[in-house]
């Protein structure tokens, strides 16, 4: 886990909460761009500030419930037909720079009827407040209660925000349980890379949205808006029916579970003969017809990360065996220089950000950075505007790249992911980067000028050793050797990072054994004294962890079936909050509710976590299709444990993952040709007034 006050995945980004205190008189901000008046009397009487207001001065950072931000947008709420509200389920300065939920905001609320309002998760402290004084679930924009809503929209990044979302729930007002919910409650969907296995919140959620969010809210907006106009027919029934027709909606209770004797999933079938036997995921193809964010969210209190960021393509083949994100995000789709060009202007001028992030799984690999870079650079070139590349393959920097990364001298963190110590589990992962790729590449950013880097790795891989794990400590001795050679200074640091490894839903190790949480730290301890063992080097070295437990968990969350969704609702009710942070999670309620929990149904913690399944097993996300063939990831789990390497689809013939004929798409990748768009030269970069800090 992360130090101290930190998401474990966020680590190193966490910002204090200082005691803030508000004055009671301070008066509700009205967003700096509002789309419409949201002063008529029936707003106000929905609006939960008078009650929420004087709660706020005895709460830690109370600006985080304010709203108000630059790009927020607040509308006539008896002026539209269909609203959503939008949630991350963690606090607001985690939840805020989130690109999903602010693409979302965006795209809903530029239709003239339909509104879109942000909530995120409140602190224990508020919660305990706003249940002794009748206080509902609010969102930030306009403090509405979330359960006035049509739809609440929950985007999960990691399943540790499943305890948020039930506080969420039950705060607002809305039964638990999506069978006890009547047509005065919000439809709750849910989102995000954790929704491709939303088996465990099966019980709390109302609907699953599979991939790609941009077209696919507008396809339910618009059978929501057709569903009332029609005077909502059949009930809230009736319109979960029209979103599971679409086939892309995954909606739980249409679909039963049945069990062998010895737990394992029989079979998951649909319950009534007109919804899809399978749910396929959505894919959004030209993402130059859809450059946004365009207004990012400022944020008033401080965030993990404050930057414009712009996706400069979607999905990933480099074949990263423990990687769902570059599985489920396939098949990649570029965009273009131009249109990267043109975002990058007009959401700085919005903002007044200082820093543009380039993202992408592997930003390095667009067929343009090259060009994106340098390009870039030079139109900012004597402003304080910088560049990042927040996740950079160790086997595609190279001396351009650093030379524009640090071009107006401002240089952003570099992060490298080796992932694996020893060369051998790299080929395991299929994460082939040698020790001297990454020394000549860390040696080329600190000649550059970095004087830190970042090394991140995993522990608790398939196949791992204790051998294959102290090589990241010879690994991290070698590169501080080089840089201090090549740039004759002591003065460089490099910090070794380790994340546990968590099997994922639709990966090729989907059916691998997680190891034991007392064998992850045991390793981490080894590694500790290993990188330590030459203090000359070690005290130039850092060294961050997560330990076994947490992702032991994650594993049980990532992995569960619907028998997982009681073990949620038992910690929950314990008092289980903010998992994914380390002062609030708790390795022993997780363990004592999965003994209270999963014996009734013959399986255990072990049983979801520690055991490797096998070819025949059906999966419970094996009805919700994200365009990989079965087939295909159980080969490539075969490969993994003969140590053998896949290509990259991008640049080699096609491997059959079954992505591109199954989803009717195809890789788009440039180059186009084309440089940025002919823009003036910034000499200095002009604020909007709203912006200064």
């Amino acid at each position: 886990m992360g130090g101290r006050g930190a998401p474990w995945w966020a680590a190193g980004h966490r910002v204090p909460l200082g005691i803030m205190s508000a004055p009671s008189t301070t008066p509700r901000p009205v967003a700096a761009n509002s789309s419409a008046d949201s002063g008529s009397p029936r707003d106000l009487e929905r609006s939960v500030w008078p009650r929420l207001e004087p709660l706020l001065p005895q709460v830690t950072k109370p600006i985080q419930y304010v709203g108000g931000e630059l790009g927020a947008v607040v509308k006539d709420w008896d002026a539209v037909t269909v609203r959503w509200a939008l949630m991350y389920p963690d606090a607001y300065e985690v939840g805020l720079p989130n690109q999903g939920v602010q693409i979302l905001y965006e795209v809903l609320n530029e239709l003239p009827d339909v509104l879109a309002e942000r909530t995120y998760a409140v602190w224990p402290d508020l919660e305990k407040l706003m249940r002794a004084h009748g206080v509902p679930q609010f969102t930030v924009d306009a403090h509405r209660s979330v359960r006035d809503f049509d739809m609440f929209g929950v985007s999960f990044s990691t399943e540790l925000g499943y305890t948020n979302l039930l506080t969420a729930i039950d705060l607002a007002g809305i039964p638990l349980l999506a069978a006890d919910r009547t047509d005065a409650d919000p439809v709750i969907v849910a989102g995000g890379h954790a929704a491709f296995n939303p088996e465990p919140i099966a019980d709390f959620v109302d609907a699953a949205v599979l991939g790609d969010g941009e077209e696919a809210v507008l396809e339910i907006t618009a059978i929501v808006r057709d569903w009332k106009a029609e005077g909502c027919p059949g009930g809230r029934d009736e319109l979960l029916l029209r979103l599971a027709r679409t086939e892309s909606v995954y909606v739980p209770r249409f679909y039963d579970v049945d069990y062998l004797p010895d737990g394992r999933i029989q079979r998951v079938v649909p319950n009534r003969p007109d919804v899809p036997f399978r749910v396929h995921k959505r894919t959004t193809m030209d993402l130059d017809a859809w450059p946004y964010p365009k207004k990012p969210l400022v944020p008033l209190a401080e965030t993990v990360h404050e930057r414009y960021a712009v996706e400069i393509f979607r999905g990933c083949t480099r074949g990263c065996r423990f990687c769902q994100a570059g599985m489920i995000t396939r098949p990649v789709r570029e965009r273009s220089i131009t249109t990267v060009g043109q975002m990058v202007q007009q959401g700085l001028e919005f903002s007044g950000f200082h820093e543009v992030g380039l993202l992408s799984l592997s930003s390095a690999d667009h067929s343009e950075i090259g060009d994106m870079c340098s390009g870039l650079a030079e139109q900012y070139a004597g402003t304080n505007v910088s560049l990042s590349l927040p996740s950079t393959r160790v086997d595609a920097f190279n001396i351009d790249l650093a030379q524009e990364l640090s071009r107006n001298g401002r240089r952003t963190g570099l992060t490298f992911a080796p992932e694996g110590g020893s060369e051998r589990i790299r080929k395991v992962i299929n994460k082939m980067v040698s020790k001297e790729d990454l020394i000549r590449t860390v040696v080329t950013a600190y000649t550059n000028g970095w004087r830190q880097v970042k090394l991140y790795f995993m522990c608790g891989l398939p196949t791992e050793t204790d051998e294959d794990v102290l090589e990241i400590a010879g690994m991290a001795h070698e590169v501080i050797k080089a840089g201090r050679a090549a740039t004759g200074s002591k003065d460089i640091r490099c910090t070794v990072s380790i994340g546990g490894f968590v099997p994922k839903p639709h990966t090729p190790f989907q059916w691998a054994a997680m190891e034991r949480p007392e064998v992850i730290d045991s390793r981490l301890k080894l590694l500790k004294q290993a990188i330590n063992a030459d203090r000359s080097l070690g005290r130039a070295i850092g060294f961050r962890y997560h330990d076994g437990e947490p992702s032991l968990i994650e594993g049980l969350l990532s992995r569960g079936d619907r028998r997982v969704g009681a073990v949620i609702r038992e910690v929950w009710e314990k008092g289980g909050r903010f998992d994914g942070w380390s002062e609030h999670f708790s390795y022993q309620r997780w363990v004592d509710a999965a003994a209270e929990v999963l014996p009734a149904f013959g399986v255990d913690l072990d049983w979801f976590t520690t055991r490797e399944r096998d070819e025949l097993e059906v999966l419970p996300w094996d009805h919700l299709d994200s365009g990989l063939d079965k087939d295909w990831l159980w080969q490539d789990w075969q490969d993994s444990l003969s140590e053998y390497e896949q290509d990259d689809c991008r640049w080699t013939p096609c491997f059959d993952c079954g992505v591109c004929p199954a989803m009717d798409t195809e890789i788009q990748i440039g180059p186009t040709g084309k440089k940025l768009l002919p823009l003036t030269p910034v000499n200095g970069l002009k604020l909007p007034a709203t912006a200064e800090r």
